[in-house]
């Protein structure tokens, strides 16, 4: 069972759709917030209920294909350990989504603008970095994803699933095929 934990430090968008484009790209895939202030994806299920009154066997494996969304709900998640174990165990793939300020320690994968100049930060690591409108080289150990379709972004900030076939979603799919060290 794959399971990924990734940030954006430098953009909240970014860092809100990333982990559900991930998750559509895997095919069948859990998104599990850990940021207690995280966006307020929809959902009835939380972490914090999940933590609160214990994972049902509907919720430790996929149901159907797609992708299913656990917002955070105000736990932190190390109160979340064992329910977090459970889940990935369950599921296939699963994306964990990390705080904006996370702490640069390796665990987790940087998904970052890509532009010009110094004024964003560069990590030396793997990370996989968004194009715009300009032409930026791509630092070493980094992959590039193409610009999204304003409609795809638009669909996954609605909580809807863009079409599994979308060039930037299938772009997704090279980071779960990428071993990060």
């Amino acid at each position: 069972m794959p399971a990924l934990a990734i940030w954006s430090p430098e953009d909240e968008v970014l860092g809100a759709v990333a982990p559900l484009a991930l998750g559509v790209a895997a095919g069948t895939a859990l998104v599990v917030d850990l940021d207690r202030n995280g966006p307020r994806y929809p959902g009835d299920v939380s972490l914090a209920s999940l933590v609160a009154d214990g994972p049902t066997k509907a919720d430790l494996s996929p149901q159907r294909r797609g992708v299913a969304v656990v917002r955070n709900g105000g736990v932190d998640p190390q109160d979340a350990e064992m329910v977090l174990h459970a889940l990935v165990e369950g599921w296939p793939a699963v994306v964990f989504r990390l705080p904006q300020g996370h702490i640069a320690d390796g665990s987790a994968i940087p998904i970052l603008p890509l532009v010009p100049g110094p004024l964003l930060r560069r990590f030396p690591g793997p990370a996989v970095y968004q194009r715009s409108a300009w032409r930026v080289e791509v630092p070493p150990n980094a992959m590039a994803l193409p610009r999204p379709r304003s409609g795809t972004i638009s669909a996954l900030l609605s909580g809807r699933a863009p079409h599994p076939g979308d060039r930037w979603i299938r772009a997704w799919r090279r980071v779960w095929g990428t071993a990060w060290a």
